[in-house]
């Protein structure tokens, strides 16, 4: 029996190597003769550059940028092996985990950082640079990712403008850099337009700090930039889908970097050869933290199943939180769906079981399999 073990981090518990190393664990002790194949995933979130980097047996680099109140830091991206695909997280240099509760306040937050990296990237020579946008502390639509790379922005009296939240509603004038850029794709799954009642400040901005006044002031400088754009660099994009992605973050690479948006779980499918690995299995293993009625929704889970259901080849997902009843877990595409939690705790402590709890679970399926010798293909 081939057993293809492909799961993504289970969030603050386990990074998604462990994650699969703990099933696979669980897997051999209850029969060492299954043969499994570790294939850690992402889901175009934060840790995508990571996995997308592994499996292109690239090098991580590291490079010293502005976080996204323009402190120093160290921040990392990868280079695929043959030197032509850079695979860079928005997160290593513009996320929220990098700022207090007390930090966050979308005004003064820059993607300035996010810039560096993909300016060291093109100075690397690299063909195509593959950015995931999620985690994001931002809403700046772009702009200081944009001045990193050569643009100006300028108010009415001239003054040059920092690239941040605030600095929004006083563009005036941009003057754009001639520099060659590279292909650049966008992992984004989510279908927000840039400004309005479901745009990037009214959809994330609360969450990044944001309070009532401050998300009308970033959504009217969303529309202002959009204007500004349109009239002096002829380009259009507020309305695409996904273009509010990561506080505007989807618009600006679009019409500063000419870039195009894509399925970040499509990409990570495409770059880890996932159908044929999918093909191989006789059986697919893979969880997150939580199943519940989003994973039905382009999550990466739904991803997979999508992919094994064209197969014919069962999934089951072991999860921290089980949010799903059967009929939900069969809608999804799961042959089964099992928590790995087994008895009331807090989540500091639930975290801290994450191992030994998908080894204990992957276990006691297997075992349950073995009762059935030779009909573990039908399920």
């Amino acid at each position: 029996m081939n057993v293809l073990i492909a799961c993504d981090s289970f969030k603050d518990g386990l990074p998604a190597m462990e994650v699969c190393k703990a099933i696979a664990k669980g897997i051999h002790l209850a029969n060492p003769a299954i043969q499994t194949q570790l294939l850690p995933l992402a889901d175009g979130g934060e840790g995508t550059a990571e996995i997308l980097t592994y499996h292109t047996n690239g090098q991580w680099v590291q490079k010293k940028v502005q976080d996204p109140l323009f402190r120093e830091i160290w921040a990392n991206y990868g280079l695929a092996k043959d030197g032509k695909t850079a695979f860079i997280d928005m997160a290593q240099a513009s996320g929220l985990q990098l700022l207090s509760p007390a930090e966050r306040n979308p005004l003064y937050t820059s993607t300035y950082g996010t810039g560096q990296l993909i300016l060291d990237a093109m100075q690397q020579g690299v063909e195509k640079i593959v950015l995931g946008i999620g985690g994001s502390a931002t809403n700046d639509g772009g702009m200081g990712m944009a001045r990193a790379l050569g643009y100006h922005f300028k108010d009415k009296k001239g003054n040059r403008l920092q690239g941040c939240g605030a600095d929004l509603s006083k563009v005036s004038v941009i003057i754009p850099p001639k520099v060659d850029l590279p292909t650049i794709e966008v992992l984004c799954d989510v279908t927000n337009p840039l400004y309005g009642p479901q745009g990037a400040a009214y959809s994330y901005g609360r969450q990044k700090g944001g309070d009532d006044p401050m998300l009308e002031l970033l959504d009217r400088g969303l529309q202002n930039l959009a204007s500004r754009v349109k009239e002096q660099l002829g380009v259009e994009g507020a309305a695409v889908a996904g273009a509010g992605a990561a506080g505007g973050m989807g618009y600006g690479a679009m019409v500063f970097l000419k870039a195009s948006l894509h399925s970040g779980i499509g990409a990570v499918m495409h770059y880890t050869h996932f159908a044929a690995h999918v093909k191989a299995a006789d059986l697919v293993i893979t969880g997150e933290g939580k199943i519940d009625e989003q994973t039905r929704q382009g999550k990466l889970i739904s991803g997979i199943c999508q992919q094994a259901m064209a197969h014919n080849k069962p999934v089951i997902a072991f999860c921290g939180a089980l949010l799903a009843s059967p009929r939900l877990v069969r809608e999804i595409g799961l042959t089964a769906a099992f928590s790995i939690q087994t008895h009331p705790t807090s989540l500091e402590e639930a975290l801290l079981q994450t191992a030994q709890g998908l080894c204990d679970v992957a276990f006691h399926v297997c075992k349950t399999i073995d009762i059935y010798p030779g009909r573990h293909q039908t399920f």
